[in-house]
């Protein structure tokens, strides 16, 4: 029996469907990660599973007696939990009794010992030691102190904990919503290594392709409201699809064509509609509501950088530079770095090891404690936020983008805030509700237009990676690898540091910072480690992988290729005798090929189509293109004698 089943799940905020008739089926030990456009509905999808939203229509089962945990996306903010209630908590009431013990045992009052001493009695008729013991344990593997309140840890610290307290019950199926977002490389490779022994399911949503080509056995994709499921790795993933959207537009491409013949065929003469076969008469109807219900694959954004002036070649150059706050050590020492105009710079480090404080340094936010730090001139700087702090959650998308505006300069081309916002692939409707009902990749897409739409010729972002879609994603390196001007990113994306940055900057968390030629996997070939590493670790998954170029395969046939409409030729007024009877014979045919074409699109259409054997599925495409360009030539053959006929 499978452990998760969605079957036929439907539900609509609005005029769209974020699902669509929707099904799934998860086995036990499958590591399935669901991708789609950002707003497709993905985190949706996993609080369906989850309970926390009930569909429309359908059915979400779960195994009997099986157990569901949850890694949410977003982080909690102002929790006054310590580390130890927060994941104690995925025992309701046992974890209730572990925190109030632990807390009640700190005090020495009467009162207090008398509770203790029932909370304890009640612990022991749970089995509660045992699940302190699962606490402690768990706690100790994620280095997190049991005692810190979450508000006080760092968004990389806050992820560790959730995912310890989803991960202490040991469940069934896991659900995680981006688990990278927040963590630092070391901890991204402790996670897979960790999931990659745990024995249940995992059902996980995430855009760091480096974690996904790692973890997933298969891909499932949230593509307009269906669920399309990919027995595939990423890369041969991303080959299918491409294949699928080559053989979705083709097919949209003949339908249309199809669409136009069976217009002009219904309105022919009076003796073509005294003859005329109402069966096709319906089949037209149907083919023009389901025209209309098309949903088009969404469009792709647009956006570009604003070029300022260019600052001077020389941007920072320090000298035995050092800064750390009172009563601390220096954050950064012996700092020597020239960095020039037109530079990709990589900052590498575990998560409090003082990136942020580098960059401050760097820009002059911050005075060095020692030494010196000479700027450049006409330096005009964009900074990306990774707490999304830029935007203001009350206001709306246009307001957040316009300041008052109506038309902002983009390259020396004046435009509409509306229209700049839909290079960004925000509608109308959408850019006019409020930045608070946003998704996160929404946020970050806002907060990317927020940033270009200004000028500037030294970028800085910090962790732009989290929350976008690898469409958007791609789009960004593309953008930044044609920027002219200085690029500083602060990442734990491992693949988009690579296809980024020219020179990597490594701060060891000492003080130390070290300069290497390349992106991350030229930094680990060179010797790079994080401190947390042992010496005799065994060499990291990421350095294994190749990047493999996608190749794409063409599915239509020599017969297809030649379904392109030839040019009317002359025919004699009247028909002849074989004509007339080839014409009698036609639309018994043309009946027969429909049959077979609309099975094949059947097949073609269904949602594991993609995921059989290559063989099977390029010999399907194959058959189907020949039949359709068999169809089309005996259609277009039975309209010229027709024509003919009523001459």
């Amino acid at each position: 029996m499978p452990l998760l089943t969605l079957d036929a799940v439907s539900l609509a905020f609005g005029m769209r469907p974020l699902l669509d008739k929707a099904s799934l089926i998860i086995e036990a030990g499958e590591r399935v990660c669901l991708l789609g456009r950002n707003g497709e509905g993905k985190s949706t999808l996993l609080k369906i599973v989850s309970g926390e939203v009930t569909p429309d229509g359908g059915l979400v089962r779960l195994e009997d007696g099986a157990v569901l945990a949850v890694l949410p996306q977003n982080l909690p903010s102002e929790d006054k939990r310590t580390a130890y209630e927060v994941v104690s908590g995925a025992f309701p009431e046992t974890g209730k009794l572990l925190a109030e013990f632990h807390q009640l045992s700190q005090q020495g009052d009467e009162v207090s010992l008398d509770r203790l001493m029932k909370v304890q009695e009640r612990l022991e008729a749970l089995d509660g030691w045992l699940l302190d013991q699962k606490v402690s344990t768990i706690l100790a593997q994620y280095g997190i102190d049991p005692d810190r309140c979450l508000d006080t840890l760092s968004g990389g610290w806050q992820r560790r904990v959730l995912l310890a307290r989803a991960l202490v019950a040991e469940p069934d199926i896991l659900l995680l919503d981006e688990p990278t977002n927040h963590l630092d490389v070391p901890a991204i490779a402790w996670l897979e290594e960790a999931l990659t022994q745990f024995r249940g399911a995992m059902l996980f949503v995430s855009h760091d392709r480096a974690f996904i080509r790692n973890m997933a056995t298969r891909i499932v994709e949230l593509d307009r409201g269906q669920l399309v499921s990919f027995a595939a790795t990423y890369d041969r993933y991303l080959d299918l699809k491409q294949k699928a959207l080559e053989e979705e537009e083709r097919q949209n491409a003949l339908f249309d064509k199809r669409l136009k013949q069976e217009e002009a065929w219904i309105r022919q003469g009076i003796k073509a509609r005294r003859t005329r076969n109402m069966g096709r008469v319906r089949a037209l109807k149907a083919m023009r509501e389901e025209h209309r219900q098309r949903r088009n694959l969404g469009g792709t954004a647009t956006f570009a950088v604003e070029d300022a002036a260019r600052s001077g070649k020389l941007v920072v150059e320090t000298r035995d530079a050092a800064f750390g706050y009172p009563h601390g050590d220096d954050i950064v020492h012996g700092l020597n770095l020239t960095v020039l105009r037109g530079d990709k710079i990589g900052l590498v480090g575990e998560n409090g090891t003082g990136k942020t404080t580098l960059v401050r340094l760097l820009l002059g936010d911050l005075q060095p404690t020692e030494g010196s730090v000479r700027l450049g001139t006409n330096l005009q700087v964009a900074y990306f936020d990774q707490l999304r702090g830029e935007l203001d959650l009350t206001r709306n998308a246009l307001d957040n983008l316009s300041e008052g505006r109506e038309f902002i300069d983009i390259n020396g081309q004046s435009k509409h805030v509306l229209g700049y916002l839909q290079e960004f692939l925000f509608t109308p409707e959408r850019a006019r509700s409020p930045v608070r009902v946003f998704s996160g990749g929404e946020r970050a897409r806002l907060l990317l237009a927020k940033l270009f739409s200004k000028p500037a010729n030294i970028l800085v972002l910090d962790e732009p990676t989290n929350d976008l879609d690898v469409e958007t994603l791609e789009l960004l390196e593309e953008q930044l690898a044609e920027f002219k001007g200085t690029v500083i990113v602060i990442s734990h994306d491992r693949e988009f540091l690579d296809n980024v940055v020219t020179e990597t900057v490594f701060l060891d968390g000492s003080g130390q910072v070290r300069e290497y030629v390349g992106g991350y996997s030229d930094w680990r070939r060179q010797g790079g480690r994080f401190p947390s590493e042992s010496s005799g670790n065994r060499p990291d998954k990421q350095d294994k992988q190749k990047k493999s170029s996608a190749v794409v395969e063409k599915a239509e046939s020599s017969e297809a290729a030649k379904a392109v409409a030839e040019p009317a030729r002359l025919r004699p007024e009247k028909l002849s005798y074989k004509l007339k009877l080839e014409l009698e014979q036609l639309p018994g045919k043309i009946e027969a090929l429909e049959q077979e074409v609309g099975r094949l699109r059947g097949l073609v259409s269904s949602s594991d189509f993609y995921s059989g054997p290559p063989g099977e599925v390029s010999e399907t495409l194959e058959d189907l293109a020949d039949k359709e360009a068999r169809l089309e030539k005996v259609i277009e053959r039975w309209m010229e004698l027709e024509e003919q006929s009523n001459q």
